[in-house]
């Protein structure tokens, strides 16, 4: 009898496919200077940290929702239920094909004063976590135990996109406040 619970390696494969899959996706990612690396990666983090089961696509919309506190991701649009089963509707996600994650706030969101303070709350709260890594790569999501099996994927993926983005721009092994002292010493492209 074998002390191996997984004898066949039966789900092994899937995992691995699931890390690897979208892979090939940032043999195209341009150079990225560290404000929109920074905006993507907490746009991403908020949008991956929401409660989900399904496997997204990218280039495809998803709906963000909030309900008895707790963010969750859906590809039904909210027109298309009611809020007393989806809860709040927040905004429109799409998962990019690089990875990253974009959110366009709904019109009431957007307006919603307590809203916007607890999304500047949490950016603040990432912005000490980027000032507190020593490197750019240190801060990247490669591996987030505490995210369930799609999210710690997709947020793997991220890392690595994001990772060859600041490789490319020459930023990866600086600390934050170093690619922002770059970027504050560059010239406007709009001065040519």
């Amino acid at each position: 009898m074998s002390d191996n619970p997984n004898p066949q390696g039966k789900g092994q494969v899937p995992v691995l496919a699931a890390l690897t899959e979208n892979r090939h996706a940032t043999a195209a990612v341009p150079p990225k200077h560290i404000e929109q690396v920074s905006v993507e990666l907490f746009t991403s983090l908020f949008v991956l940290e929401s409660d989900f089961n399904f496997k997204p696509v990218p280039g495809n919309t998803y709906w963000l929702y909030q309900k008895e506190g707790r963010f969750w991701l859906s590809p039904v649009p909210p027109q298309e239920w009611s809020p007393t089963v989806y809860g709040r509707y927040i905004g429109e996600c799409r998962l990019q094909t690089d990875m990253s994650w974009t959110l366009m706030l709904a019109d009431e969101v957007a307006e919603d004063q307590a809203f916007l303070a607890y999304l500047e709350d949490r950016r603040a709260r990432f912005e000490e976590t980027l000032e507190s890594a020593e490197t750019l790569d240190d801060a990247l999501p490669v591996h987030e135990s505490r995210l369930p099996f799609y999210q710690r994927a997709f947020a793997y993926a991220l890392a690595h996109s994001l990772g060859t983005s600041m490789e490319r721009s020459g930023i990866r092994a600086l600390s934050y406040n170093e690619a922002r002292g770059l970027l504050a010493h560059q010239p406007d492209p709009g001065d040519a």
